[in-house]
């Protein structure tokens, strides 16, 4: 596995390994597909306030990703993250390898704590980012909210 961060030109594949999750269901609050256009606006959005890493096989074929960025309904110390691999791949460390990056990533862009929002439906999800350090703060009746400090 190869971690590195997102280029446009990784916008088709990435687009692709998403949807593929959204159509399945259950693990993303997303319901729509991503067009191309749509994954290059996510890939290549203020680079000043976002990051966007992948993980990749020797192919270069794309196992998950995990992207961090500005969110209006956050304070501006706080980033959102969001973290998507292929069925069946979530064992394989790839969330383990990208969050340690991404981590890094975020302290760089001066940002103090990390916020997850998870389906509450999605135990593998929660699971994922207790596992990280993440510590619920706020719920509803259908997301929780999951805070990791940077500091």
């Amino acid at each position: 596995m190869h971690l590195r961060h997102a280029t446009l030109a990784d916008a088709r594949q990435l687009a692709d390994l998403l949807n593929t999750i959204i159509k399945e269901g259950g693990t993303t609050a997303l319901t729509t597909p991503l067009t191309r256009a749509e994954m290059d606006g996510c890939i290549g959005s203020n680079p000043a306030q976002n990051a966007f890493l992948m993980a990749e096989d020797r192919s270069g074929n794309a196992l998950g990703f995990q992207a961090i960025g500005a969110r209006a309904t956050l304070p501006p110390e706080a980033c959102d993250i969001a973290t998507f691999t292929l069925k069946g791949k979530a064992q394989l460390g790839i969330g383990s390898a990208l969050f340690e990056e991404t981590r890094k990533a975020a302290q760089a862009l001066g940002y103090s704590w990390i916020n997850a929002t998870i389906l509450f439906q999605n135990e593998g999800g929660r699971a994922y980012y207790q596992s990280r350090g993440f510590e619920p703060y706020k719920s509803t009746a259908e997301r929780v909210f999951m805070r990791y400090n940077l500091r």
